[in-house]
């Protein structure tokens, strides 16, 4: 059955609660944000609030989904396929840093020492659907990576993810050092390997390279 569509007045709320706690984020750190500084900056009450958000780590996973989304498709938490030509793929990883650089403060508030475990979790759970899904797609398999349910247990999916969200909880800790370019260049080998190590295909069958 469909999804029933949101409701203006609940869609202006959760618009105006998560763009609160956007602006918010920007200005400190999500430890130190409370239910009553988003609904004041929101313009809303408590009340609202709760009908729509446990807390402000539920708000939090919510409100940064569109950008959770982007990090998630340039995250090479599958290792891509090979080019049409049956060259190896190519590195996605600068980009990937690239956008986390844009966001910076966002990722640095959530995924930091301050930030939320939740979030994280949040965060983990739906690049390791997205590995897995790209890796092995089958019928079964769950079309929206926000969602796990069915999704059967991949520690390879999640041994990459894993490296991956890493790579970039760290990289946000040194202050990003080095350029998206750079990094890039230096992980993707390491990448590569644990694609090889698990059996994942990097070249097109049929190509050279695989034989």
């Amino acid at each position: 059955m469909p999804a029933r569509p949101m409701d203006p007045r609940t869609r202006r709320s959760r618009s105006a609660l998560e763009s609160a706690l956007r602006e918010l984020i920007a200005e400190r750190d999500l430890s130190q944000i409370s239910v009553s500084d988003i609904t004041k900056r929101a313009g809303v009450n408590r009340s609202t609030f709760y009908e729509h958000y446990t807390d402000v780590h539920d708000l939090a996973a919510a409100s940064c989904t569109t950008v959770f989304d982007e990090l998630v498709a340039a995250s090479p938490a599958a290792v891509p396929q090979a080019t049409p030509d049956g060259g190896p793929p190519d590195n996605p990883l600068p980009d990937l840093f690239a956008h986390v650089a844009e966001h910076a403060p966002l990722y640095r508030a959530l995924l930091g020492d301050d930030g939320s475990a939740r979030v994280i979790n949040h965060l983990l759970q739906r690049m390791t659907v997205t590995a897995h899904i790209r890796r092995s797609p089958a019928p079964e398999d769950p079309a929206d990576p926000a969602d796990a349910a069915g999704t059967p247990h991949d520690p390879a999916a999640a041994f990459v993810a894993g490296a991956v969200l890493g790579s970039v909880v760290d990289w946000l800790r040194h202050d990003c050092p080095g350029t998206p370019q750079e990094m890039g260049a230096a992980l993707w080998p390491l990448l590569i390997g644990i694609a090889a190590a698990a059996g994942w295909e990097t070249e097109r069958p049929g190509s050279p390279a695989a034989g």
